[in-house]
């Protein structure tokens, strides 16, 4: 078996669907509040590059099954509006990794567990869109599978506050995630 090029890691930065086409009934409703996020999002990712950790991108693919991620992102730079300048702000630098996944959760039908195994990841900072979706939906398979998990509240967006303030708090409460701002997530120390 040969060895994993992958960096080694027991805290990754998860970045979920945030290079996205925002063309789906209700994306008017998330498209300020996800360039929101994704503005304190790319300050986390700053901060999460200069501390060595990982950011890995998991991205649904939007039903183009040829697709791969580096097109997706150069399509959504031409497209223009709120999609282009969350792809400003959060274009993969090099080193990151990315997935494209096929479903709501991150994990499900992705490889995205393999490559957290063999980073020797134990602990996740999940960011992305939309937080009473694919970010839900992904730290729940987390805590499945023994992950201690931080969604900082400041770097998800929904369509309404309810449904956000709803999700992050069946996060915290249920699924035992750390759903404080990403600096003090930042600060404290990984499992």
């Amino acid at each position: 078996m040969v060895d994993s090029d992958l960096p080694k890691s027991r805290r990754v930065l998860l970045l979920v669907d945030f290079i996205n086409p925002l063309d789906f009934p209700g994306a008017e409703d998330l498209a300020a509040p996800a360039l929101e996020a994704a503005q304190a999002t790319a300050r986390l990712a700053r901060a999460a590059r200069g501390a060595g950790l990982p950011v890995l991108y998991a991205n649904d693919n939007f039903g183009v099954w040829r697709s791969d991620f580096t097109s997706m992102v150069r399509q959504l730079e031409r497209r223009g509006g709120t999609a282009a300048q969350i792809v400003k702000l959060l274009r993969p630098k090099k080193g990151d990794l990315t997935i494209l996944k096929p479903m709501h959760s991150a994990f499900f039908g992705s490889p995205l567990e393999i490559v957290l195994d063999k980073m020797g990841a134990r602990s996740l900072v999940i960011a992305g869109l939309a937080t009473d979706i694919c970010v839900q939906l992904t730290a729940g398979d987390a805590l499945l599978r023994g992950y201690r998990t931080a969604v900082p509240a400041d770097c998800t967006a929904a369509e309404s506050e309810v449904k956000k303030a709803t999700a992050l708090a069946y996060m915290r409460e249920i699924l035992k995630c750390d759903v404080r701002p990403w600096e003090a997530i930042m600060r404290a120390k990984p499992a």
